[in-house]
This record gives C-alpha cells, structure tokens and sequence, in this order.
C-alpha cells in the first residue's frame, strides 16, 4: 500500500527535524469530501489466501468474557443487533476462540456466533460469505495432531457451522514447551487436509518463530494465511514492525487485535476516569504519557469531522492490515463503521507516529507472543 513506507524508523527523522523544517497542521488539512454510498466498495475488500474480506473484522473476545468486559447473558439480545448491523454494512470477518468465555460460558463466543449466523434476517449470500476465524489454544493436554483436529470439530460443534474459515493457533509453545509446537503445526496441517478449515493462520506469533511455521507449513503443502498480532499506535515496537515486513514478504495478512489498545486510544478515558476491573491498573499506568498521541488523533478527528477511535483504527489500515477492534454494541459497531471509506495521508500517518514515538509508556506485548 503507498502509504506502508510511513514507517516508525523513517518517523525519527522527520521527529527530529527542527521546527522550522516542520510543516505547520494547517499544511495537513484535507477537504471534507462526501462519500456517497456504503463504508466500503465491493472492490475495496481484502484478499486474505484463498477468501475475500472486509478491509476491517470484528472481535468478540467480549462475548462471553465476564471478568475483563463484564458479559451478562442479557446482552445476548444486543450482541445479535450488533452482529446483524455489522454485516448488513458489509463486515464479513469475525475473530473468535475456542477459549473465550468465564468458566462455565467457556466457548461462548463461538456459540454465539454461529447462533447469530444462523438467524441473521438478510439475504442467505450474504450470511454465506461470512468468514469465521476462531483460534485453538495451545492447551498442555493438546499434546497431538488429532487432539489439535478434535478441538477444531469442538469449533465446528459449537457455532454448527461446516467449515471454518481460517483456523488459528492462538499461540506458541516456543517458549515454555518447544516440544510441543510441532504437535500443533501438525494439527494445523491435518485440519486443513481434512477438509475442516479453508485457511489456517496463527496469532501471537513473533518474527522467528513466523518465518519457521511458515516454512514448515510451506513444506507441507499448506499456505500459511494471516498472522495476527497486537498492533496499534500504541503497539508499533522493533518487533512488531519487523512482524509487518515478514508478512509483507511472504504474502500473509497481518491482522491488528488491540488496534485501539483495550480502550485506551478512544479518548474514552483519563487518570482520573479509568474503566472498572483489571484495565484500571494498567490503564492508570500507561495513560498519563499518552497526551501528546492523544492530542495528535483529536487534531486530525476534528479536522477529518472523525472520532478518536476512527482515526486509530484507520492507521491499522493505512498500514495494509486488518484491524479487528472488539464490539459489544450497536453504536460501538456504528462508531468503528466510521473507520472505512477514507485513508490518512502519508503527513497524518507520520503525525500520529511521531505523537507515538513522544509517549514514554507503550502497551505491554502479550506474555504468549514469541521472539
């Protein structure tokens, strides 16, 4: 994409440059032009190996997560309402996994999903061009090809779907069990030869350890399709980039969870209104070294007539990848719709950058993402 070359490294220089060199805001503005129609166009879908998708998804790690998002079963109602607005205005992927849910609401997302797929009130081709792609957890007792392949038909089960679209490993065992990885590479291989999945991709997978499964897969006859990563502008570190030219190189799609960092790029919240529940801690941490990338993505709502998260979502964009923000609402979905149908410039996406490079404190990686 042109605008992939705004990169953090080239972003130093330009943030070092003295003021007289910089080009005052005013220089950045874009006239407001209209868009008339849908949040994208058909031709602006996304490949992504063998399926086409909407150029952003949506996670559910919420459906079912009482201790983080605070889930009842009452919102079930409002979760349908969400998912159906969602694909009525062209999303078609949806992340998911085998592990979201609290205790007994255990895969609860994947049940909700497909309950939602089944009784989605528009058209059949539309509810058929749905892409699933749920993550299998690397569980110390999934220590074989074939318990790797039950937990898939578990997937299957529980959203009554009869295929996948992509099947992921939700993470690496590089770290703390090495011996078992192959065992899961392998189940990712005979899912896909089985016919379960149409794709396969990992996430929390680190620059290393990507390039492996990569080539091991490729030995095997099985494209590797996405990887997704925590990537935001809050989460644009040496690793993460150097994860975002890998998967330039070998042809895989690099999908964005966090791209709004758990809710701390929404404007949402300060040091003195942090979120309830676990977040707070890290929230009350990271958030007072955050106003110089805050101020930045309010600049540029105001002068693009956007939202805060609308601008963060859309770097992931610009950046050629597919961010997949989580939503529990209707005007949470609404909202993120926002985010399609428009690009930054090159000078905005070197705006928010720079803002990033000036906050002292980043979000910390996932404990699971691997060298």
């Amino acid at each position: 994409m042109p605008l992939a070359s705004a990169t953090p490294t080239a972003c130093f220089s330009r943030c070092s440059a003295s003021s007289e060199t910089m080009l005052p805001s005013s220089a950045f503005k874009i006239p407001k032009i209209p868009r008339l129609g849908p949040p994208f166009w058909p031709w602006e879908k996304v490949k992504m190996g063998p399926l086409t998708v909407s150029p952003m998804g949506f996670g559910t790690w919420a459906w079912g997560n009482q201790l983080l998002w605070g889930y009842q079963e009452a919102m079930d109602g409002d979760l349908q309402d969400t998912f159906n607005l969602a694909v009525e205005n062209g999303i078609n992927l949806f992340d998911t996994a085998d592990s979201y849910g609290t205790g007994r609401l255990n895969g609860q997302s994947e049940r909700l999903l497909g309950k939602f797929i089944r009784e989605f009130p528009g058209r059949k081709r539309v509810r058929d061009d749905i892409v699933i792609a749920t993550k299998f957890a690397a569980y110390p007792w999934r220590l074989t090809p074939a318990q790797f392949v039950k937990a898939c038909k578990s997937s299957l089960d529980r959203m009554q779907i009869e295929k996948i679209g992509i099947g992921q490993l939700h993470w690496s065992t590089a770290n703390y069990a090495p011996i078992q990885e192959l065992a899961l590479w392998d189940g990712l291989v005979a899912m896909y030869e089985k016919g379960l999945v149409q794709a396969v991709g990992v996430s929390n997978y680190g620059p290393k350890q990507l390039v492996k499964i990569h080539d091991y897969l490729k030995s095997r006859g099985v494209p590797l399709c996405s990887a997704q990563v925590q990537f935001s502008l809050l989460s644009m570190g040496a690793d993460q980039m150097q994860i975002k030219d890998i998967c330039d190189t070998l042809g895989i799609r690099l999908i964005s969870y966090s791209p709004l960092g758990l809710g701390m790029l929404t404007g949402k919240y300060t040091s003195s209104n942090l979120p309830s529940g676990p977040r707070a801690l890290l929230f009350s941490q990271i958030l007072p070294g955050l106003e110089p990338l805050l101020t930045a993505l309010r600049e540029i709502a105001q002068r693009r007539d956007k939202t805060i998260p609308q601008v963060a979502i859309n770097w992931c964009i610009c950046m050629g990848t597919i961010p997949i923000p989580g939503v529990k609402t209707v005007k949470q979905a609404e909202e993120n719709l926002g985010a399609l149908g428009w690009r930054l410039s090159s000078e905005e996406v070197s705006q928010l950058e720079c803002a990033a490079q000036e906050s002292p404190r980043k979000m910390i990686q996932n404990i699971f993402q691997t060298r």
